[in-house]
């Protein structure tokens, strides 16, 4: 599980609220923009139908004063009284260049085409003879014309011989302006908006991009009837948003001529897009001088916390005197003060129960000591007296001497083993040999021992196992070892076994007796210096003499295992190539 500190807790929780208040200001203000964004182009659509409206009105009244001033000119009068086709198209010409308009049609008293005149050319005679005599059975003032791909708005008017209320005619004249390019282009200047005309299901022209037109297509001729007066409605032309309104330009005529205005709903909310940037890049800047700010009085507040959080752990580690900051007049103040009396309570406590500990251990040391120096002392004392009788035979005084020696050498090893703590790695004594002769000379020496002659200790060797190492010190702990192993299997049963072989990089010395086995509670402390259990005359240093000395050599002594009938403690010392070689300990 991670931990977290309280400044960066401070930092996490100002992250979390600076970013929610920034997103929810996004979003708010997205909201808001978008939701007016949509109402300021449903009411521009509305203001470009209103002007294209008064746009068209104008138009056809221009292209209705026009058919009239046309249709009364003697000129025309006179040349249709010809009667003359060819001379009519030809004469014709002159008098359609006198307004401009892109189609001119004069037809006879029957209602025959006779002249036409297209810019560019677009409608024929035979597609204009079609659309006259559907426009003739209609009582209207302004008709469409479409074919072949071209729209037209055409007003018809008579031409009379004379005064119209004599009711007399010449013919039918029609001039009308084509729904081209140029138108849509102009349209859309005066309305401010994308248009575009269709005849019935057919695009006529637009503004929009080529790419755009013929999904447009497929959009109208999809849905054409939901583009009222009413909302606009939302298109996808690619990729690029519209929103759409749509008016027919004459109800009566059928198929409808409509026209389509369209607003970009992307392009119009660019500036919203810009907006959001403007609000993240506030929102970030916000962030960090609020990360900042938080940070410099969380330092302030976090930083005696720390200082004692340093301190506890200075504690933890024996430390005592570590500096703790102290700020007048806060609850952090006097949690440091109260800790630092604390501190000082434990110091002093501390140091009364380490001289209780030493003054018990001396005393221990000191009981132990005298019980083990009492009776080799009384050993020397009494055959030194018998010594001194004058009727003793040169077998009975060698026989004395070697009593006295005996306890002389135990009094020697119980003051080396008494030094061996106080002596640095640097007092070892290295020689290069064979670990398992060492053993051997070990199991000599315990077996030696009047006690242990009924015990059976066989030695295992595989490897040559030889190192550098301090012979005598590694004899020392292997004899401590022997003798525990000794005094603790049955008398009439005992084994021990010692095993030495090569492992690795290091030789490795098993010693397994067929004990008891080491008890429960002192297993977690077994090598600690004076533990000792089961002995009557120990002071418990054989196996922490026996540790210290292996440590020295880069190697190790553990107990492996210990159940009754098996008891297995395990010995390793490094194989070294010269003395000289470093050792990690």
């Amino acid at each position: 599980m991670i931990k977290l500190r309280l400044r960066t807790k401070f930092l996490l929780l100002l992250l979390m609220v600076s970013a929610t208040v920034t997103a929810a200001t996004l979003w708010l203000v997205g909201r808001t923009v978008r939701a007016e964004v949509r109402r300021q182009i449903a009411e521009d659509l509305r203001n470009s139908l209103v002007v294209f409206r008064s746009f068209q009105r104008q138009r056809e009244i221009t292209l209705a004063s026009l058919a009239e001033l046309l249709a009364g000119l003697p000129s025309l009068k006179a040349l249709m009284t010809t009667q003359d086709a060819a001379t009519i198209q030809d004469a014709s010409a002159g008098i359609w260049r006198l307004a401009p308009s892109d189609v001119f049609v004069l037809a006879d008293r029957a209602g025959k085409v006779v002249a036409i005149h297209t810019a560019p050319p677009g409608i024929t005679r035979g597609d204009a003879q079609k659309l006259l005599n559907a426009s003739l059975r209609a009582d209207q003032p302004s008709f469409w014309w479409y074919a072949a791909g071209h729209l037209y708005q055409v007003f018809l008017r008579p031409i009379y011989f004379g005064h119209p209320e004599d009711g007399s005619t010449l013919g039918m004249l029609g001039v009308g302006h084509e729904i081209s390019e140029t138108v849509a282009r102009e349209v859309s200047r005066i309305a401010s908006s994308q248009v575009a005309f269709f005849y019935g299901q057919s695009l006529i022209a637009s503004t929009l991009d080529p790419m755009q037109e013929p999904e447009l297509g497929r959009v109208m001729a999809a849905d054409l009837s939901d583009m009222g007066s009413s909302a606009p409605a939302e298109i996808r032309l690619g990729g690029e948003t519209f929103f759409a309104s749509m008016v027919r330009l004459d109800p009566n005529v059928s198929p409808f001529v409509r026209l389509a205005v369209l607003e970009s709903y992307d392009q119009a909310s660019m500036f919203l897009d810009h907006l959001n940037r403007r609000l993240l890049g506030l929102g970030i800047l916000a962030v960090l001088a609020g990360t900042a700010v938080v940070f410099a009085v969380s330092f302030t507040f976090t930083k005696p916390l720390a200082n004692l959080v340093a301190g506890v752990r200075a504690l933890e580690e024996g430390n005592f005197e570590y500096p703790l900051m102290s700020r007048a007049n806060d609850e952090t103040a006097e949690l440091t003060v109260a800790f630092d009396g604390m501190r000082k309570n434990l110091q002093r406590t501390q140091s009364d129960l380490v001289a209780a500990e030493r003054l018990a251990t001396i005393g221990r040391t000191a009981s132990s000591i005298s019980h083990d120096l009492r009776h080799p002392l009384t050993a020397v004392v009494a055959n030194a007296e018998f010594l001194c009788e004058d009727d003793l035979n040169p077998a009975q005084r060698e026989e004395l001497y070697r009593e006295i020696r005996t306890a002389v050498d135990q009094l020697i090893d119980l003051v080396d083993s008494l030094l061996e703590f106080s002596q640095a790695r640097h007092s070892l004594r290295r020689v290069f040999g064979s670990v398992g002769d060492t053993v051997k000379q070990a199991r000599s020496k315990v077996m030696a021992h009047p006690g242990f002659h009924s015990v059976t200790i066989s030695i295992d060797s595989e490897g040559r196992c030889e190192t550098w190492f301090d012979a005598r010190k590694v004899e020392r702990a292997l004899v401590n070892l022997l003798r525990n192993a000794c005094e603790f299997v049955p008398r009439d049963s005992g084994l021990v076994s010692v095993s030495v072989r090569e492992a690795g990089h290091q030789v490795e010395i098993r010693i397994q007796d067929n004990g008891p086995g080491v008890p429960g509670p002192i297993r977690e402390k077994l090598f600690e210096p004076f533990v000792s259990y089961g002995k009557q005359n120990g002071i418990g240093l054989g196996l922490a003499i026996g540790q210290k000395i292996f440590r020295d050599l880069g190697g190790e002594v553990c107990l492996e295992s210990s159940q009754p009938g098996k008891t297995v403690f395990r010995l390793t010392l490094p194989i070294l190539v010269s003395e000289d070689e470093t050792v990690s300990v």
